[in-house]
């Protein structure tokens, strides 16, 4: 059989239907959502989030997908569950009078239950169907099972009910939740519900150094191709949210567009056309260099274009990066007003490097800009080891070039995260990387920057000046003298010393110009005057010449004069 023919017949073979969660990023997980009318187990430890899942699937498939759900609860009274759940801005009351989802409170008494041959869930059923049919509901929790056998401790009973339970919520036709608590070594106390499950989704709350990290993980998936890795989700005002960051691949689209970092000169050293559209950048350098500005300077550039940025703070708050940008020529409050420049600031000790991860990706999402600046990375290193912290920014690099965001990224220069002998470091993984150093001479200290790579495009080799004014950033071409490279004062001494000297050159050029000209005068003086005796002697010379002339005609007029006399008298 060809590779065509199986494709085709692969093709026609009818696929599993899902219904969509609605909860962001955990579909594109599982392939489109939970499997359409078959029981899914939740399960997990106290506080993993079990119930919220469950009353996020219920909730969006009725306003979302027009899906009425049943929500049953054995531990939490229905009036419990809407006030726990207002803050997420879910309105259980509203929706229940719009009879979208129906909640109902089933209290079970251990002391009442008899373990009997005759055990059954005939009572459970009738109640749940009715439920079901009431609003023609399509989805149902059942929150949570250990309740339902709380007090019954024959296995085979046990088992039985359970199997007969889910085949019961599969005849209905309805999507269904089955949260658990986990047991000792098994996914639930029972350790019995995971294997009658069509899929089983694990929820983790963990602790490390005292930050707390939500994973969720898909155990299994009959019938369905889906994500193994454990991914990060997070709880905040909107519900649940899940990064599949472990999914992404290396097929994102480039761009050949190009854009300014906000510094003219730099942008000069890069063909005079700036950084490629949805790169990576990393600017590194010591305490003090000027790695917050440069990054200030870009969201500047970036809002300055008309674009979004997002600018993600882990050491210093808003109102301090406003004020200090103040200071060099950059209002950004004007561009957060204008809705161009959000900010976010947190310590990294707030939450686990996925739960940042987490952040990041759902602000990302929400604000949709077109730049993200992450200042600084190095601090993240108090809340994961180094290759944990590479791990988390190499994810986060793929997600923002597969949205073609561009991102820059400022970190601390030592030898850890991104240092520059260290293989462990993050400057691998950057299409472009700034270094910013100090530079001590003549007992002052002076900034210079160089690029150490830039893929993709031409760049200057050449280290500049790095200059931080009242009105921006600058780089400057460093002064190479015989002493080796100058900067700072002994630059600019030995600059004013040039231009010292070539006013005493062109001063002594006018001199000797001035000197040239009254030389000249006198010589052109002199010429003069001999021309004048030279002509005034030419004239006398000219005038006896004429004199004698003018006696010869004379004479010789005369004579003739006489000759005519002679033959009259005749």
């Amino acid at each position: 059989m060809s590779l065509n023919s199986s494709k085709q017949i692969k093709s026609s073979l009818p696929s599993l239907l899902k219904s969509p969660t609605g909860i962001p990023g955990l579909d594109e997980i599982t392939g489109g959502g939970l499997p359409k009318g078959r029981p899914t187990l939740i399960c997990g430890g106290t506080g993993c989030g079990k119930t919220l899942f469950s009353i996020e699937f219920i909730v969006r498939g009725a306003i979302e997908f027009n899906e009425p759900g049943v929500f049953m609860a054995f531990e939490e009274k229905t009036e419990e569950l809407a006030a726990n759940v207002a803050s997420l801005g879910f309105d259980l009351d509203q929706l229940q009078k719009d009879e979208r989802i129906k909640l109902d409170y089933v209290h079970i008494d251990r002391n009442e239950i008899e373990e009997t041959g005759e055990y059954d869930l005939e009572g459970l059923f009738i109640r749940l169907g009715y439920a079901i049919d009431s609003i023609g509901a399509k989805r149902v929790v059942l929150d949570t099972i250990e309740n339902l056998f709380a007090n019954l401790n024959n296995e085979g009973i046990l088992r039985s009910e359970i199997r007969r339970l889910f085949n019961w919520l599969k005849e209905k036709g309805v999507t269904t939740i089955i949260t658990g608590e986990k047991g000792e070594g098994t996914l639930t106390r029972n350790g019995l519900e995971e294997y009658v499950s069509d899929c089983v989704i694990l929820l983790d709350h963990r602790i490390n150094n005292q930050i707390s990290t939500r994973l969720l993980r898909i155990v299994k998936y009959r019938g369905s191709a889906h994500g193994t890795n454990e991914y990060p989700f997070l709880i905040d005002e909107d519900g649940l949210s899940v990064l599949p960051v472990t999914s992404l691949t290396l097929d994102h689209a480039v761009t050949t567009e190009r854009i300014s970092s906000g510094i003219p000169s730099l942008d000069k050293m890069l063909e005079g056309k700036g950084f490629y559209r949805g790169s990576s950048i990393l600017v590194s350098g010591t305490a003090g260099t000027g790695k917050t500005s440069i990054a200030g300077s870009f969201a500047q550039a970036t809002c300055q274009r008309g674009e979004r940025c997002i600018y993600f703070a882990f050491e210093e708050s808003p109102n301090q990066i406003v004020r200090n940008m103040r200071s060099i020529g950059f209002d950004l409050q004007v561009h957060i007003d204008a809705g161009l420049l959000q900010f976010h600031a947190s310590r990294p000790t707030l939450n686990g490097l996925e739960m940042h991860l987490v952040t990041i990706h759902k602000l990302i999402r929400e604000f949709k800009p077109q730049v993200v600046v992450v200042d600084p990375i190095t601090n993240l290193i108090t809340v994961g080891s180094i290759s944990e912290v590479r791990s988390m920014l190499m994810r986060l690099i793929d997600f923002l070039q597969a949205e073609q965001i561009t991102v820059v990224f400022t970190a601390l220069s030592m030898n850890t995260v991104v240092g520059e002998q260290t293989d462990e470091g993050v400057s691998s993984l950057v299409d472009a990387w700034l270094l910013v150093r100090d530079i001590e001479s003549n007992g002052e200290r002076n900034r210079g920057m160089y690029i150490m790579k830039s893929r993709g495009m031409k760049h200057s080799n050449q280290v500049r000046e790095f200059v931080i004014t009242n009105e921006g950033l600058e780089l400057v071409d460093v002064y190479l003298g015989a002493e080796g490279v100058l900067i700072g004062s002994a630059r600019e001494a030995q600059q004013l010393q040039e231009a010292t000297g070539v006013a005493l050159r062109d001063h002594a050029v006018t001199r000797k110009d001035r000197e040239v000209e009254r030389k000249r005068l006198v010589l052109e003086s002199k010429i003069a005057s001999l021309r004048e005796e030279f002509e005034s002697v030419q004239e006398e010379l000219n005038k006896a010449f004429v004199d004698e002339e003018l006696r010869q005609a004379i004479m010789e007029r005369n004579r003739e004069q006489i000759i005519r006399n002679r033959h009259n008298d005749q």
